[in-house]
């Protein structure tokens, strides 16, 4: 970083000095690498290598430290920041453009007044002082202001920063009620890394985030996309339900707090009902469920809107839904009989291995467990049976002689180094078993447990294929390390981010098995859209 930041400022101290010629760059740069390749080649033998860097930079952030021979001052919200223009200008292409291009007013004045937020002004100091010595401190506090002051003056490499920060420390975010904001805000700027790592955080740990002030912060246009979701994790679809109501009650308040008058908050609150309660699953609601909304406060207010809904999941528990085909026809609607990722007792099971590192190589760990074969009431209460093998740690075929029509043939030994989870269906009936089935693994940052991995699939079980196997649900090498000796225990694998504990020496998976309708919809879905940069 040091050597490029060095090469920048002498490259644009050259331009400078060369302004009124207007040289070919390209034959320059041509010129320099040829001088450099010949210095190369006529090195002594005794020649050393000298890396003075450090000390340069020194030498650069002490011009701004004891404010020598700035030929520029830039003032944010009425504080002077003496600076000079060769190292703004090699630190910011935004800066460049407006210092150094005669159309622009800056370039002719030695005092530039900037508009900047209140938090980032707060921090402007600090971001200067970054041009000059490639250090900073970054923090939950200061990083969405300290992002967009990158973003504003196109300050590359603090953004690349910025955004790795935001990656690594999104459990903390979560917990300090700032993730929502964090979402919003690069979804905003297009920064997708970012949005996407969050987004998944939200989808995946979305009871933890929206029992957090900060979900009031989360506007109506990506509430509604969030809801959309397939692989939304939560409980069930009831308890997402009082998560939305209490989201509204915010709604309702902040209006309030704003000095609105009654009716303009009655009105705006129906839309918002309107818009935010129609992605809700009523049909995903039990019977029992959807009878004690009737008597919902909200379900009152709002009657003829709820009803309707509530009739269809009605209907969908008593088989009724013969007249809906137009309802039916649209890919949105039929959103509303596919099941989300739900974490209740009734879908889903736990594994955990404890001492993950004591676990040696191609051994399996195996779960047996029930979930519903419909969610329809119609259909009973008759479950499907489920063995899951989880390997962790590969998977291993021993030689072995298979018996074909004219005698035997040898099969020689097989390896997959595959995190892998074998899904069988154990129930004896000639008919097709439609499910979705989701691997959450559990992991940590920041000391924060959370889902931080799902891979979800949907498939069909039969008589002749009840068998399915799930590879890489966590890249194979992040989990183990490679080893000398793999009949021995691996101790480098704790501490992984897909590890739990006091120690980060245990593997947690969750798996959820849901049943499908003929009416769900299973076809991918894509990511919320992000602004082109």
């Amino acid at each position: 970083m040091l050597r490029n930041f060095l090469e920048r400022v002498l490259g644009h101290s050259e331009s400078l000095r060369r302004h009124n010629e207007r040289p070919n760059r390209s034959s320059n740069m041509d010129d320099v690498d040829q001088s450099c390749q010949n210095e190369q080649q006529g090195k002594e033998p005794n020649d050393v290598q000298i890396d003075n860097s450090q000390s340069v930079l020194v030498k650069i952030a002490t011009l701004y430290a004891e404010r020598l021979m700035n030929d520029i001052c830039l003032v944010v919200a009425g504080v002077e920041y003496p600076s000079h223009r060769l190292i703004l200008c090699a630190s910011s292409e935004v800066f460049q453009v407006m210092l150094m291009n005669p159309q622009w007013s800056e370039s002719h004045e030695s005092r530039v007044v900037l508009q900047e937020t209140p938090a980032c002004a707060a921090i402007f100091g600090e971001f200067i002082k970054y041009f000059y010595t490639g250090k900073i401190k970054i923090n939950q506090d200061i990083v969405t202001p300290l992002l967009a002051l990158a973003d504003k003056y196109n300050v590359k490499d603090l953004i690349q920063l910025c955004i790795d920060y935001m990656c690594d420390h999104i459990a903390l975010a979560a917990s300090n009620n700032q993730l929502v904001t964090w979402f919003q805000y690069t979804v905003s700027l297009g920064h997708k890394t970012a949005a996407l790592a969050c987004q998944d955080f939200l989808k995946w740990n979305f009871e933890t985030v929206a029992s957090g002030k900060d979900f009031a912060n989360c506007n109506q246009e990506m509430l509604s996309r969030l809801l959309q979701w397939n692989d939304l994790v939560v409980t069930n679809e009831i308890t997402l339900f009082r998560f939305i109501e209490t989201w509204i009650e915010y709604q309702k308040q902040n209006m309030i707090e704003e000095g609105l008058d009654a009716e303009t908050v009655e009105s705006y609150l129906e839309s918002l009902v309107y818009e935010v309660m129609s992605h809700i699953r009523f049909p995903m609601m039990s019977p029992s469920q959807l009878a004690d909304l009737l008597i919902h406060p909200l379900t009152q207010k709002y009657k003829e809107f709820f009803v309707e809904r509530m009739g269809i999941g009605m209907a969908f528990h008593r088989n009724q839904l013969g007249n809906c085909g137009k309802l039916l026809s649209d890919d949105e609607n039929r959103l509303m009989f596919t099941p989300r990722l739900y974490t209740s007792e009734t879908f889903c099971s736990t594994m955990t291995i404890e001492n993950f590192s004591d676990l040696h190589y191609y051994r399996n760990r195996k779960l047996v467990y029930s979930s519903p074969c419909s969610l329809a009431d119609y259909e009973g209460d008759q479950n499907c049976d489920w063995t899951v093998d989880f390997y962790p740690r590969g998977v291993y075929f021993p030689k072995s002689l298979l018996i074909v029509y004219r005698g035997t043939v040898e099969v020689p030994e097989c390896v997959i180094p595959s995190v892998r989870v074998s899904v069988a269906c154990t129930q004896e009936t000639d008919e097709c078993i439609r499910v979705k089935i989701g691997l959450l693994v559990a992991g940590t940052q920041d000391g924060i447990e959370h889902v931080t991995r799902v891979v979800q699939k949907v498939f069909y079980f039969h008589r002749d294929n009840h068998h399915l196997n799930i590879d890489s649900i966590i890249p194979f090498e992040e989990l183990n390390p490679p080893a000398t000796n793999r009949d021995l225990p691996d101790q480098r694998s704790s501490g992984s981010k897909y590890m739990i504990g006091p120690n980060r020496n245990s593997l947690k998976l969750i798996v959820v098995i849901v049943p499908l309708c003929e009416y769900s919809y299973t076809l991918p879905q894509p990511n919320i859209l992000l602004p082109v940069r």
